[in-house]
């Protein structure tokens, strides 16, 4: 009887749910979907309740997003059974039976089994509980018991804890996802300005008893009418999104993934439009679109937050005049009149210029957002040519402290885009470069937020070196506009960091900068890429690097702003495209040109000779013999000294002073001393195929290479170095050190012939967005050897692929710079050979790169 039952129920809720969603394909109605989907759940537990037999006193509960009366398609369907007192044996079984007849329908049910007494106690220790709570609804059982539990609930609420809590919870979901709405792959339901959002205004308004829907909040009067109408149509638009992406995805998704953006877009009628690099995708639009939307919703959210907060927590306090057009009332800054900006337009920047002046304030008022929103139209042309103005928003630049929350502040409010047009053009911009996560728009404010943690002393852990350079660095503000203006050419198509100078240049021009901080900040958008590609794909040791980056940056004060803006940008692309080995080639490569800069010759005699006395007052901490070093360094050349920092020097040659002529390997790892990942020094007569040797090894541990030195000794031997990082690394260290020299040397004594490179499967971004491949090989510019650049989508085994068609052609590497940008791998080889020479050759080496490039 319980399977016929079971079967019976089961197909009902296949067949609804086919209904139901061939109907949503056909209107596009998701408010219709969630009440459909919610209505066959009930009726088919509805059955399954009646069919368990359970006692007359008990309920059936719908709870959290089930409760409000919404299902989507692949969501949990969480239910309290409320008992009216503990159960006994007999009852327990029969509950079990019911939660596994629930399990075996193929619903995914979140259940707990409590009486009202356990109910109240849990919704007071877990405010998710309490939440969940809110939500209740009477799906079948006792109807009593179940007004009971309401009543018992609204007693116990405390509508100024609940908001607390509630508000505090939302600070921490919003910090998990950077504080921004921006991300290139939000999560729909969770994000800033998302689906959530709107779900903790209308809890706690329904806690303190105003509203249960956005019309009745605009009734109560905590938002106007328009305003309710839009946090409808942005609820609307969200939840279509998080239907079709649960349908696309065949599962709970509530990421909008790269994967799935082409296909939601495509759900929604949207299409790809334009050719070449003015084409915009699909998702492009649907991302625009989204973007839009949760703006929005974070700017209504504020809002409301804060008249609930009013209502929750009156203040008698009198307002406070600043002066004839805003007054501080209850910590916020509020108009003094509902037309302050209808007949004062410059208010509109002078309310931020006071939030910078008033650090201690808590925000704007609810009344001042909204008629700055409605306001924000009213900059135009005039507005912009105001020299008042203009005075104003180089204030906000240069004040203090307060800058970046008032720059989020304006972007978010608009204010921003319609007092920088080009600006405008950049909010919600997609950049589909596998390593940015943020908008372009977003992006900037995270290198904004970067250059003024470098003033701030509670973040001088976080960037040493930078502190101590912003420190005193005069007119920090320069560095903001440069901030502001690096990448907002991007998507027009062209060098955005040329197309950028044009704009940066006519915003310090009508802003009345003068000719040298014009300049600075030109110089620093035009280049604010150099640096970073001349430390990760030049070779540092070489002294004519290190001139021709001098000429380039001209003083100290350029080459500052260029390092400052650099490591700023670079953090503010992703969190894991930066890495302490990037940090130490800028850092490298800022103190080399600033040697030069100083009048100091970069002369390689001098770094010699400097990094070989620091190395030996190394060596003689280790008790070593004072001659100790003496053989093994008559058999390194300058390169060697060069390409080698002292404390590297110094443990290369303790590990090898006493086996300088050994006939088997030596293999010495330590932790790298920049503070991350490992170093790893091998030492082996030298052989053909040696780089790849090493490199299959590396790819087997599935270790990731951040730098290799290849250097050969003038007795024929191989002394390489390698910078590997792993995940696992910092747990256990010191078991994978003595693993990785034992394992290593072992392969390069078997001689074992070299496997065929493993197809590494590419990340899900990268199948996504495919990178062409690239091979790039010319000779350097003295002709002694050949520069071979690849790029290509990172993947497991990439190396060692390149290193297999190295050694089959019989090319000898000297170095190589491994930079790996997100998804994105950016590799130089300095490589020398007899093959190269024939340009034959040369054509099917090139050509069997790239087969190894692709997977």
């Amino acid at each position: 009887m319980k399977k016929d039952l079971r079967d019976s129920l089961k197909s009902r809720l296949k067949a609804d749910r086919q209904r139901i969603i061939a109907t949503f394909h056909e209107d596009g109605k998701p408010e219709k979907l969630l009440r459909s989907l919610r209505q066959s759940v009930d009726n088919v537990l509805i059955s399954a309740w009646e069919n368990a037999a359970l006692p007359p006193q008990a309920s059936l509960v719908a709870v959290g997003g089930y409760g409000r009366g919404e299902l989507f398609p692949y969501s949990d369907v969480d239910v309290l059974i409320l008992l009216h007192e503990a159960p006994d044996q007999s009852t327990r079984g029969r509950l079990e039976e019911f939660v596994q007849m629930l399990w075996d329908l193929g619903l995914d049910v979140g259940h707990s089994i409590r009486t009202i007494p356990e109910c109240i106690t849990e919704s007071k220790a877990d405010i998710t509980v309490q939440t969940s709570l809110l939500e209740a609804r009477l799906i079948t059982g006792n109807m009593v018991l179940f007004g009971q539990l309401q009543e018992a609930y609204n007693e116990a609420m405390d509508a100024r804890a609940f908001f607390e809590a509630k508000t505090i919870e939302m600070r921490q979901r919003h910090a998990k996802y950077e504080d921004t709405a921006f991300s290139l792959e939000p999560n729909v339901k969770e994000s800033p300005g998302g689906l959530r959002d709107l779900h903790v205004i209308l809890w706690m308004a329904k806690a303190a008893g105003l509203a249960n829907s956005w019309r009745t909040l605009a009734v109560r009067g905590l938002i106007t009418q328009t305003e309710a109408r839009q946090l409808m149509e942005k609820e609307r638009a969200f939840k279509d999104i998080r239907v079709r992406l649960h349908l696309v995805a065949g599962r709970r998704e509530d990421r909008l993934v790269f994967d799935v953006q082409t296909a939601v877009a495509e759900t929604l009628g949207l299409k790809a439009t334009g050719a070449g690099v003015h084409m915009r995708r699909a998702s492009e639009y649907l991302m625009q679109r989204y973007y839009w939307a949760a703006k929005t919703v974070v700017q209504l959210n504020t809002i409301l937050l804060q008249n609930i907060e009013s209502y929750l927590f009156p203040h008698d306090e009198k307002p406070v005049p600043i002066n004839e057009r805003f007054s501080e009332e209850n910590g916020f800054i509020d108009m003094n009149a509902d037309d302050v900006f209808e007949k004062t337009p410059s208010a509109i920047l002078e309310a931020f210029v006071l939030m910078t002046e008033r650090p201690a304030l808590k925000g704007l008022s609810a009344r001042t957002m909204r008629a700055l929103w409605h306001e924000r139209f009213k900059i135009d042309a005039a507005f912009r040519a105001d020299p008042v103005n203009k005075a104003y928003f180089l204030r906000i630049l240069q004040a203090p402290q307060g800058i970046i929350h008032n720059m989020r502040r304006m972007n978010e409010l608009s204010i921003l885009g319609r007092y920088l047009p080009s600006f405008r053009k950049i909010v919600g911009q997609m950049q589909h470069d596998l390593f940015h996560v943020y908008t372009v728009d977003q992006h900037i404010m995270m290198v904004l937020r970067n250059m003024r943690r470098f003033t701030m002393t509670e973040h001088a852990h976080e960037y040493p070196f930078c502190s101590q350079l912003m420190a005193n660095y005069p007119q920090h503000w320069l560095l903001y506009v440069a901030a502001l203006f690096h990448d907002i050419a991007k998507g027009r198509g062209g060098d955005h960091s040329k197309l950028g100078v044009a704009d940066a240049t006519q915003f310090c021009q009508e802003h009345g900068m003068n000719e040298e901080e014009t300049e600075l900040v030109a110089f620093l958008v035009e280049h604010h890429l150099t640096m970073s590609q001349v430390a990760q794909k030049q070779d540092l040791s070489d002294p004519d690097v290190i001139k021709a980056f001098a000429a380039t940056v001209r003083d100290e004060r350029h080459l500052t702003g260029l390092y400052l803006l650099t490591v700023a940008d670079i953090r503010g692309t992703s969190p894991k495209v930066w890495n302490a080995w990037k940090a130490k080639l800028l850092e490298d490569l800022y103190k080399m040109t600033l040697r030069v800069l100083g009048g100091e010759p970069h002369s390689a005699d001098r770094e010699l000779k400097n990094r070989q006395q620091e190395a030996l007052a190394t060596l003689r901490l280790y008790g070593l013999p004072p001659d100790a070093h003496e053989a093994l360094w008559k058999q390194l050349d300058v390169a060697y000294f060069l390409r080698h920092d002292a404390s590297d020097i110094a443990w290369q040659t303790r590990a090898l002073w006493d086996r300088l002529n050994n006939d088997k390997p030596v293999v010495k790892c330590r932790l790298a001393p920049i503070g991350e990942g490992l170093q790893i020094a091998v030492y082996i007569k030298d052989q053909p195929d040696l780089f790849a040797r090493i490199c299959s090894y590396f790819d087997r541990k599935n270790f990731s290479i951040l730098d290799a030195k290849i250097h050969t000794t003038k007795h024929g031997y191989a002394l390489d170095t390698f910078l590997v990082t792993e995940q696992s690394f910092a747990k256990s260290y010191r078991d994978i050190i003595s693993l990785i020299e034992h394992e290593l040397c072992e392969l390069l004594e078997s001689q074992a012939p070299l496997q065929a490179p493993s197809k590494g499967r590419l990340s899900r971004l990268s199948r996504t967005f495919p990178l062409q491949p690239t091979v790039d090989l010319r000779p350097d510019e003295k002709g002694q050897y050949y520069l071979l650049s690849v790029a290509a989508n990172d993947r497991t085994g990439l190396l060692y692929s390149i290193a297999n068609v190295l050694a089959k052609y019989k090319i000898n590497l000297h170095t190589a710079k491994i930079m790996t940008l997100g998804e994105r791998v950016e590799d130089v080889f300095l490589v020398d050979g007899a093959p190269l020479q024939n340009q034959r050759v040369q054509l099917q080496l090139e050509t069997e790169l790239l087969e190894a490039l692709k997977v």
